[in-house]
């Protein structure tokens, strides 16, 4: 028994909503921990309708598609049950009109509303949140980034001024987002990710462009698919590089249509981090060097080369360019120093030195391509980083050469 203001409560119970968009095992791993943490008799998952806080990509699965991918992620959590009362519901998903429906179906039951960071740093902008602690707890799932404990505990002296219960919860879980999965499912690497019979639902469906065949497209559609899969703040530079990929090659000679899809895809997995980077690895069997484990930061040029090849069917030209366009390598053909050199000049690209660069590269490729190198090497130094072996490599080869 739980009481409430003098008022005997049957259970307490959980409630996690969300988009699962899709559903991982971030989400499912949560959940179990807040069961246990928080000693909820059960644990309700209600996936979004019309969320009001977001716009859900146009190829997402349908509300059913996503209701039936919980379920079938829980069918061996007996405290772990999935309502669709937010998707059986018209408008807009309010969350305080779902705890009004919750309660009218639960009277005698206490109830614990668990979100994540942002949604709890934003949660007073959040229609009636008066209504909201009145009727429900707060716990809050912490990630542990640099400066969201302080953020977290100011907001909560503010709510728990205005009458909040709140539980802070420091879930162990490891961290994946539903953007960065969509990500890794186009990627074909998704599984490690995602809870039993959720893979091979999204795969039997075709979802998140799972069925979708991406090689040999034209170079409007790669753009397109490139496009959706970077971080918005990555899209300019990624264009600025494949235009002046295209630029290099006519004045030296390549073929323009391979530097542009290098250009365009030379970043393609710059938006997953370190650990992701090495779940792709991983998934594809790559076995890593030293440098390279120690590093995965550095890993985008290698895991982008493999998705051009395995993904989108690119040329071993192209292949080639995108591996070697951060850090270089010995005996470069022209391709792999144009997106090198590209990469770094790009129109958007704004440091001492790159105007010399931009004019080296249309008059001595190879003298673009020491400066950048060097330039690179001698950034690294100061900022007590570790090189790559092959920096070092191609910059000695160009040094043998003159």
């Amino acid at each position: 028994m739980y009481l409430r203001k003098g008022v005997e409560l049957l259970e307490r119970i959980g409630i996690y909503g969300g988009a699962f968009n899709p559903l991982h095992t971030g989400h499912l791993g949560a959940a179990k921990y807040a069961l246990s943490a928080l000693k909820l008799d059960r644990l309700l998952m209600i996936p979004t309708g019309d969320p009001p806080h977001k716009t859900l990509p146009a190829d997402s699965p349908t509300p059913a598609q996503r209701l039936e991918m919980l379920r079938l992620a829980v069918k061996d959590e007996p405290k772990i049950s999935v309502s669709d009362i937010e998707l059986s519901r018209d408008g807009i998903s309010y969350t305080v009109d779902t705890l009004a429906q919750l309660r009218k179906m639960y009277p005698d039951s206490e109830f614990v509303l668990l979100m994540g960071t942002d949604m709890f740093l934003s949660f007073s902008h959040w229609r009636e949140p008066e209504c909201i602690m009145e009727s429900a707890a707060l716990g809050v799932f912490c990630r542990g980034y640099t400066g969201e404990k302080e953020q977290l505990l100011g907001q909560k002296e503010v709510l728990q001024a205005m009458g909040a219960q709140v539980t802070m919860l420091e879930n162990p879980v490891t961290e994946i987002s539903s953007t960065q999965l969509r990500r890794m499912l186009v990627f074909r690497c998704a599984k490690p990710f995602l809870p039993e019979g959720v893979a091979d639902y999204i795969q039997t469906h075709g979802l998140y462009g799972t069925g979708r065949n991406l090689r040999g497209l034209s170079m409007e559609e790669l753009e397109s698919v490139v496009i959706s899969l970077l971080k918005p703040d990555r899209v300019r530079h990624v264009l600025g590089c494949r235009d002046t990929s295209m630029e290099l090659a006519r004045r030296w000679g390549a073929s323009e249509t391979d530097a542009a899809r290098a250009g365009l895809l030379h970043d393609i997995t710059k938006a997953l981090d370190g650990p992701l980077q090495l779940t792709l690895c991983a998934e594809y069997g790559i076995i890593l060097d030293k440098f390279s484990a120690k590093n995965p930061k550095t890993l985008h040029a290698l895991t982008g080369s493999l998705v051009a090849e395995r993904i989108f069917g690119e040329n071993p030209a192209v292949v080639a360019a995108i591996r070697s366009h951060t850090t270089g390598k010995r005996d470069m053909n022209m391709l792999e120093k144009i997106i090198y050199v590209a990469d770094y000049m790009e129109p958007n690209r704004d440091f001492p030195g790159v105007d010399r660069l931009r004019d080296l590269a249309y008059t001595d490729m190879d003298g673009a391509l020491r400066l950048g190198l060097t330039m690179t090497l001698e950034m690294l130094k100061e900022q007590g980083r570790e090189i790559s072996p092959e920096s070092k490599e191609a910059l000695a080869y160009l040094d043998k050469r003159t």
